[in-house]
């Protein structure tokens, strides 16, 4: 896990989360213009008081475990359910929005490929 071109992945990958993660909170990054239905359950998300929050202080966290390259195999963990609904929401209710799932999807799927060693005994 060691080439440059994974330390690469990785490293973008925990600054993208670090950035949204954060957004959730700060709100720097202005929100785009979703189609209604997604509108509406990003608004009912917010409402709960938690959910977003939640999921804001768990994308900083593992995005900081990837950067700082400390618990590597376990951040992807917790990552995937969180990816796989991002690509979930967007297509289902926001497909243009798409490409940006697609990028988490990718990096996340790269980095588990390149540390499969360590997920392969959860299979056996």
């Amino acid at each position: 896990m060691n080439s440059r071109f994974t330390l690469l992945v990785r490293i973008i990958l925990g600054l993208i989360l670090i950035l949204f993660g954060l957004n959730k909170f700060i709100q720097f990054i202005p929100a785009p213009d979703l189609p209604e239905a997604a509108a509406k359950f990003i608004t009912s998300l917010g409402e709960t008081g938690y959910v977003l929050q939640v999921v804001g202080i768990l994308e900083v966290t593992i995005g900081l475990l990837l950067i700082a390259n400390k618990w590597v195999a376990f951040a992807l963990i917790l990552l995937a359910p969180i990816s796989f609904n991002i690509l979930l929401f967007h297509l289902f209710l926001d497909i243009p929005g798409i490409s940006g799932a697609l990028l988490i999807i990718i990096l996340n799927a790269i980095l588990v490929y390149k540390l499969w060693p360590k997920y392969k005994p959860l299979f056996n």
